[in-house]
Formats: C-alpha cells, structure tokens, sequence
C-alpha cells in the first residue's frame, strides 16, 4: 500500500519526466501533461516521435534526459513500462510514479526490492493539486478510508 509519505517525497522531486505523453491532445497522455504543466509542475515530457508537445522539448527516451531529472511518471502501455523502469534505473532516477493502467506484474517486480521510491495503482492527477473530478475522487477515498495515510 503506497504511503502519503511516498507521494510527497515523489512530488517534490523535480523536475519530473513523464514518460507515455501523447501527441494527441484527446488522448489521457497528453491531456495529463498539460494539466500538470498549467498547474505548475515542473515536467519534462518524453516520446520518441515527437520534437515538442504542448510548446515543451521532447526527449526521445529516458537515457538523453536532463541529469537533474529526479522523477519519472509512467504512462506507456503495459509491455513497454518495465523496459521504461529499467531505463530509468540505469540514469539513476529514484523517484518513479507508475500510473494506473501502466503497471504489470512484470514491472513491479523491476521494483520491488529496490531503493527507488515507487508509487502503483494512483492517479497522479489526484495528488498534485487536485481539481474538478479528481478532487470529488479524492474527497470519496478518504470518506471510504482508501486515503494514503
């Protein structure tokens, strides 16, 4: 069970990657990039078929970003995530939030028993300054008692 504690070291970890953001603005990839950018969150986007998205560099892969690059939100498709984490290993982040939907068993297992702060099964969007629905989703987990603690 991730730990509010967990969220919070990884939100104060920028700059932040974001691996998985879409081209295409109707698409959640791209959608999640631009929310958390208007919001102020210091994010660097990552996908290998484009140069900018949303007026922000591109980095092709995890290996050619920013040493000062701290954290990483995953938002790839299931079978591309662990090659994602061990990209992200090998740069030295340790700070990795793997978003609902990207996760898989095979890629917690690159996780587990590691030194890296990892965060599963959590809507990123419902943390860092929630608005809209995913304030009312935040607000119903901690009525129901599923809150981070």
């Amino acid at each position: 069970m991730v730990r509010l504690k967990q969220i919070e070291e990884f939100l104060g970890s920028e700059p932040i990657a974001m691996a998985g953001v879409s081209r295409n603005p109707k698409k959640f990839g791209y959608a999640a990039f631009k929310e958390l950018k208007d919001k102020g969150l210091n994010i660097i986007p990552v996908n290998p078929f484009a140069d900018e998205i949303y007026g922000t560099k591109v980095y092709p892969d995890i290996k050619t970003l920013p040493a000062d690059v701290k954290g990483l939100i995953i938002m790839t498709k299931k079978d591309q995530t662990p090659g994602i984490i061990r990209e992200a290993k090998e740069k030295g982040i340790r700070q990795i939030w793997v978003q609902q939907m990207a996760d898989s068993k095979d890629a917690i297992r690159e996780l587990e028993n590691s030194d890296i702060n990892y965060i599963t099964k959590e809507c990123i969007l419902m943390y860092y300054k929630p608005n809209s629905i995913h304030k009312f989703h935040r607000a119903l987990k901690k009525i129901f008692g599923r809150y981070p603690k």
